[in-house]
Parts: C-alpha cells; sequence; structure tokens
C-alpha cells in the first residue's frame, strides 16, 4: 500500500484508491495519471494498491481468480483493509470513498466497486473488463480478446450475486480506446450494461455528447443525477486518456498514458464531484507532513505530503527515476502476453511479431489455443 495525503489535509476529504495496469507499478500510475498532483489542488488523499511478483510476476492485479473477487477473499479483502487503514490514518469522509484502475486494475475496480458496493460512492474503469467475466485463464483471454455477448440482466445478476447490498449503488465512469488492441472495447459496453442494468435504468442513454476525439454517453436518474457514464475515445489504443497541453494538463505521457486531449482524470474527478467535496483547511487542523510506515506486512509505505520539506519532490523524483524503466515495456500487445506466457511456466503461443494496421493488434487465435493447451483442455 502507497499512499498520497496533501499537507494539511483536513479531515472529512474524499479518498481515492488508483489500480494500476499490468507491468506497473503504484508510482508509475500515479507519475501517469497524476492523481497525487490533483490532490493537491482538490484536496484528497489517494491510496496506490501495488501488486507483489508473489502474486502475479507481471504486476497484475488478479481480477478473474474467484479466490481474490469474492468478498471477504484474497486482493478485494487486501484493498478493502488498506480503504479502512487509510479512513482511519487520514480521518477521511467513508462516504466519499471512490476507486478507478487501468485494464487488469479496472477489472478490480469492478471487482470492488461489485463485492463492496456500500463501501464506494463512486467508481471508474479505464480499458477495463465487467466483474464476473472470467474465472480462469482461458476464460481471461476470451473476455479479452473476444465479444462474449452476456444477456444485461445475466451481467446484473453476478454484481448483485457478489454481496448483499441491494442500493443504493455506486456511480460509474467507464473509458475505452475505439482501437484498444489488448481489452476489446465491446468489454466498455458491457460494464456499461451491467450497471445500467443494477441501477434499473434503460440501456439507451439519457444524454448524448459528440466531440471531435470521442463521444460520451449518460446515464441518469430521475432526478436529473449523473449516475453513468461511458467515453469512447476514438482511434485511442489500451491506456489512461491524458491532456498534457490543455488547461487541464494532468500526468505524463508514456506506455499505456496516451496524450488525446482529453483529461480522464479531471473528468472522473468532477463526475465524483470532488472539485464540490472540497473541505478547507480549519485553524485546528493537524498537518500530515511525515513519512509513515504502515504496520502491515512490512512493505506499506505512506508518502503523506511534505511538500514544503521537498519529501513531495523526492517522490517526484523518484518517480523520474521510473520513467526509463516504464518506457522499456514494448506496446506490441503480443509480446506482453507471449512473457506472461513465459513468465508463468507455460508454453509460448506462437504469435506473429505484428499484424498489419495502423497499431499492434492481438492474435486471439493461437493466445486461446495456448491457454486452452495449459490448462489441459485440448490434446497436444
Amino acid at each position: 500500500m502507497f499512499a498520497y495525503a496533501p499537507k494539511h489535509l483536513a479531515r472529512g476529504a474524499p479518498l481515492v484508491i488508483a489500480l494500476h495496469g499490468c507491468t506497473q507499478t503504484a508510482a508509475e500510475y500515479d507519475r501517469g495519471t497524476g492523481w497525487s498532483s490533483l490532490a493537491d489542488s482538490l484536496r484528497f488523499a489517494v491510496v496506490y494498491p501495488q501488486q507483489q511478483p508473489a502474486n502475479n510476476l507481471k504486476n497484475c492485479f488478479s481480477w478473474f481468480l474467484p479466490g481474490d473477487i469474492a468478498r471477504g477473499e484474497g486482493e478485494t479483502l487486501s484493498i478493502r483493509e488498506m480503504v479502512e487503514h487509510a479512513i482511519a490514518a487520514f480521518g477521511t469522509d467513508r462516504r466519499k470513498v471512490f476507486v478507478t484502475g487501468l485494464s487488469a486494475g479496472g477489472a478490480m475496480a469492478s471487482a470492488m466497486l461489485a463485492t463492496y458496493p456500500e463501501v464506494f460512492a463512486g467508481g471508474a474503469v479505464i480499458a477495463g473488463l465487467p466483474y464476473g467475466c472470467a474465472n480462469n485463464v482461458q476464460q481471461a483471454f476470451e473476455a479479452m480478446f473476444t465479444e462474449q455477448r452476456y444477456a444485461a440482466e445475466a451481467l446484473g445478476d453476478r454484481v448483485r450475486a457478489a454481496s448483499k447490498h441491494r442500493g443504493p449503488w455506486p456511480k460509474i465512469s467507464v473509458w475505452h480506446g475505439t482501437c484498444d488492441p489488448i481489452v476489446k472495447s465491446c468489454n466498455g459496453d458491457d460494464i456499461v450494461r451491467q450497471w445500467t442494468n443494477v441501477h434499473g435504468l434503460p440501456e439507451n442513454s439519457s444524454h448524448h455528447e459528440f466531440a471531435e476525439s470521442f463521444t460520451r454517453r449518460v446515464w441518469s436518474d430521475p432526478n436529473g443525477e449523473a449516475l453513468i457514464e461511458a467515453f469512447s475515445i476514438s482511434g485511442m489504443a489500451h491506456g489512461v486518456p491524458l491532456a498534457t497541453t490543455t488547461d487541464e494538463s494532468c500526468g505524463s505521457a508514456g506506455a499505456f498514458f496516451l496524450d488525446v486531449g482529453i483529461s480522464s482524470t479531471h473528468h472522473i474527478a468532477r463526475f465524483w464531484c470532488l472539485h464540490k467535496s472540497r473541505v478547507d483547511l480549519p485553524d485546528a487542523a493537524v498537518p500530515v507532513s511525515a513519512t509513515i510506515q504502515i504496520a502491515n506486512d512490512g512493505g506499506a509505505l505512506v508518502i503523506a505530503g511534505a511538500a514544503a520539506e521537498g519529501a513531495h519532490g523526492s517522490a517526484e523524483a523518484s518517480l523520474a527515476d521510473d520513467e526509463e524503466r516504464q518506457s522499456r515495456y514494448p506496446l506490441d500487445p503480443n509480446a506482453i502476453i507471449a512473457a506472461a506466457f513465459k513468465a508463468a511456466g507455460l508454453p509460448v503461443p506462437e504469435i506473429p511479431a505484428a499484424l498489419p494496421g495502423p497499431s499492434p493488434r492481438v492474435a486471439p487465435g493461437p493466445i486461446i489455443a495456448a491457454a486452452l493447451k495449459a490448462a489441459g483442455l485440448v490434446r497436444s
């Protein structure tokens, strides 16, 4: 667990849980998305759970393993405990807790929203998948690369079965690129259909926006409150949408952090109304300005903002040191998947080095065949 809290954070501030993608660290995700920088201006705390190599050599959250996506078990329970620890440590408002993530982190955000819906006021899933779409490696690859065509009620039933909670439900922001080669964009549509069903909303959006580089659909309740929104970014591959040259510049472009002219970080914060939740510093507030070691598993560290003493600056320097390592990860999804098979000790699928097209695309046939073979479901 890593976290950032601005100096002089007042009690009752919001709390954001940010889940990195595969091959990433908490520090890389912080630098890429800019959540800590936004926390400084809007006065909220951020927790960055970080996967451990002992769980997954590629640092992927286990979004498809039944023992890690059930309430009270595995990784979802671990993240839930981090939420509770942060609420106690920073005095944040438990009614203003939100979760977001990219790719495997986005799929794990789906799992957190489904298994602990009473904990989160809202969520945002970027290039992720709906909850309960896979229970093993084979199904995970099929969900990523093929259109599943689940009925909306079946998708909603998975969320309803994940806990005894029956509402109110968190509000959801969904982001996906139209040219995502790693997680097909139909998964974004399935997330929307899953949560419109849970909220009891019609499948057709109540509001539609068109821009040069994206479309935005909105589903609102009878009172006009937006409960679900979905962004489709034209031509975007797999990654977090950024805007690094606008007034809402936030984050840093790089592998899986894509400058497409719209800041998902800023927009998600507005959708969650974090700009309205800013808690001004009362005279008696105690500044949070020291680095704190959390008594967890010995590896948890809170970076609690000490910008005046330079602690935040040194944290940014550490993030800058990660930039070169981050840029070494190729954006070719086939190479990444082949490496994942090799790291898991499984036969590496025979995947073409690159398929024709404007951006690298996944070859699902060889990957699914290799997964089936590894699972013992087909003969050699």
